[in-house]
């Protein structure tokens, strides 16, 4: 398949890219990795016919192997909807190379404040959850199952949904609850925090986190400010040695539109040169910080639901920090003094 400029698409190059990065502690990598729209991009779609047909189970058994041969890390989101048994995340692990690194959502029985009234939770859709916040459960149920692959391990995000006025009717009430949460994890591990109430984003909710340790998973969502806003807040880089950021939706867009405009995810449908500039920013201003000292490793991750294509848009800010970092060299050896 062709790249919009009508070249092959350059799967070496970008491998080589990532890689310079993730040498640098700089892990950039997608939401999810199942998506039949990838073939002919970073995927062959010889290895999934089958008998003349798409191999639809031979796909999302096998295609993760294929992804780790390019990406360096990728985010689980599966880990939102259930608790990863040990199994499955021995069968991650066995898939991906040493030093590939995954993220997880962790599951929602811990970060939902009221489920919502979908199918998937049946009579408990709009009733208050009794294990909100939970840190022996989440201990328990999710990271006894990272624990034997810890150096597979990257930042385990908990993702707060929208919050109501019947969840919170102030959002210092969510900032105390959660500094009592966070303050019983055990430490040693890479955790983040992401939030979708724009009123959360305040310097007493980053204050906090920087307390514990924690990074503000930066985040580009329907009604929150874009990831390059949140960069201009006091604070809101909470961590000084690691970063998340999840560039998921465009603002404004929900995410029901993004899959009817974008889906099968095969094309760059709608360009967006703000994210795509703040993800280049990003990755650059943490690839310099890890050449002055040793850091943690940091993460960004980018979703179809964003222009259309991740993998698309991961090449255009490849190519847009390649000309970031050549010109920032030509830079410096202009204003270099003369040769002693």
């Amino acid at each position: 398949m062709l790249t919009p400029s009508g070249s092959p698409f350059p799967v070496a190059s970008l491998k080589a890219a990532l890689a310079a990065l993730a040498g640098s502690n700089v892990y950039v990598g997608t939401s999810s990795w199942k998506y039949p729209g990838w073939a002919g991009l970073l995927y062959d779609e010889q290895r999934y016919i089958y008998r003349g047909k798409w191999a639809k189970s031979r796909f999302e058994r096998d295609c993760l192997e294929e992804y780790a041969e390019v990406f360096k890390t990728v985010s689980v989101d599966a880990g939102y909807y259930q608790f990863p048994s040990p199994q499955y995340i021995a069968g991650l692990c066995g898939q991906v190379p040493d030093g590939f690194k995954f993220s997880f959502k962790v599951t929602d029985e811990i970060t939902a404040r009221t489920f919502p009234n979908l199918p998937r939770y049946g009579d408990r859709g709009g009733q208050a959850n009794p294990h909100f916040l939970n840190a022996d459960l989440f201990q328990k149920a999710f990271l006894a199952s990272c624990e034997p692959y810890r150096d597979k391990m990257g930042v385990l995000m908990f993702e707060f949904s929208h919050f109501h006025p019947r969840d919170f009717q102030r959002g210092r009430d969510f900032v105390d609850m959660l500094d009592a949460f966070l303050g019983q994890l055990p430490k040693g591990w890479q955790y983040g925090v992401e939030v979708r109430n724009k009123s959360l984003l305040h310097p007493e909710y980053f204050a906090m986190l920087r307390s514990h340790g924690v990074t503000h998973v930066l985040n580009n969502w329907t009604h929150m400010p874009s990831v390059a806003e949140q960069l201009q807040l006091a604070g809101s880089l909470t961590c000084d040695d690691f970063t998340a950021a999840r560039f998921l939706l465009k603002p404004g867009r929900t995410f029901e539109q993004a899959v009817e405009a974008f889906k099968p995810y095969n094309a760059t449908k709608d360009i967006y040169e703000e994210a795509r500039q703040a993800a280049a920013t990003l990755i650059e201003m943490r690839r310099q910080d890890n050449l002055r000292r040793i850091t943690k490793p940091s993460f960004l991750f980018i979703n179809n639901r964003l222009e259309g294509n991740a993998l698309l848009t991961i090449l255009a800010v490849m190519q847009m920090l390649k000309v970031m970092v050549t010109t920032a060299s030509q830079q410096a050896g202009n204003t270099a003094g003369p040769a002693s």
